[in-house]
């Protein structure tokens, strides 16, 4: 890896981290989640990166993927366990990092202590050459030893400079079918999630977090007022996911405009991701540079 390069993901990493920590002591009973995800990623900008997704904060049985909307009034409740995930960029090198907060009580420790052990295992195995379904098997052997369920559905990713999701994944299960292995300079965010529910996740509501989805469908859409807000878009927020707070800024109706260039399929809406038996989910989220010998950690 280019020493530039690396330098731009060791900075990401450390903004990214800090904004994470930062995040867990502003939650607390009666705080507005929008004031929570305002200020991290205020924190993120005032630190010289760019935010690489809106923070997402999602509570309880809500394993991933809700990031509050401008007008929200949602707040945090003694005994939420809330996940916060945090991304920051410097030139479009990405940094993505999540935490469990279980807000002023402790039921849940053993939950979140089994997603976090179960990351410990998965840097303390991450190499070049590696068969990813080993961090999977030793993921699931870990969170299971706690009596929980590693979300089979949910999986770690590697990240390429302006792109959060770029292929790999990284299982959090035993899975014989995965051939992924990470070569030296790979960058991969490892997430396990575990669930004293099914341990599956399935699709919920929005999530107020948007992706500019250009395609070939792109070129059939006649109505020109929407493709000039699809580039508008696409030239504020390039190939990284918004949420509709950031939208508010910059377009009058944004909400059904939104909702418009999703049903075109310009936009991804992204829906929440809920445990099937809306158990408990916690997660814990580092990334990582696969080097020679093992992996860094950048957050």
């Amino acid at each position: 890896m280019d020493d530039a390069v690396y330098e731009k993901y060791k900075l990401a990493g450390k903004i990214a981290a800090d904004a994470r920590n930062y995040g867990t002591t502003l939650i607390k009973p009666g705080v507005s989640l929008l004031e929570v995800a305002n200020s991290v990623e205020s924190k993120i900008l005032e630190s010289g990166a760019g935010i690489a997704f809106p923070t997402n904060i999602s509570i309880n049985e809500v394993a991933a993927h809700f990031s509050p909307r401008h007008d929200t009034r949602l707040v945090f409740k003694k005994g939420d366990v809330v996940k916060l995930d945090v991304g920051a960029h410097v030139d479009g090198y990405i940094a993505d990092t999540a935490i469990t907060v279980e807000v002023e009580t402790n039921k849940y420790d053993e939950l979140i202590k089994a997603s976090s052990d179960g990351l410990d295992e998965a840097i303390s195995l991450m190499r070049p050459g590696l068969n990813l379904s080993e961090i999977g098997k030793v993921v699931e052997k870990t969170i299971t030893s706690y009596g929980f369920k590693p979300v089979d559905n949910l999986t770690g990713h590697n990240l390429k400079r302006y792109s959060l999701h770029s292929g790999m994944s990284v299982p959090n299960v035993a899975n014989a079918f995965s051939r992924f292995k990470p070569k030296v300079d790979d960058v991969v965010a490892i997430e396990p999630f575990a669930s004293n529910g099914a341990g599956h996740v399935i699709s919920g509501d929005g999530s107020n977090i948007f992706l500019c989805s250009e395609s070939v469908r792109t070129r059939f859409v006649r109505d020109n007022k929407s493709k000039m807000v699809f580039n508008r878009l696409k030239n504020k927020f390039k190939t990284l996911p918004f949420a509709q707070r950031w939208s508010e800024k910059l377009l009058t109706n944004s909400d059904i405009l939104l909702k418009k260039l999703a049903f075109l399929g310009l936009l991804k809406h992204y829906p929440q991701l809920i445990d099937a038996k809306k158990g408990i989910v916690s997660q814990k989220e580092h990334t990582v540079i696969v080097l020679e010998d093992g992996c860094e950690i950048t957050t």
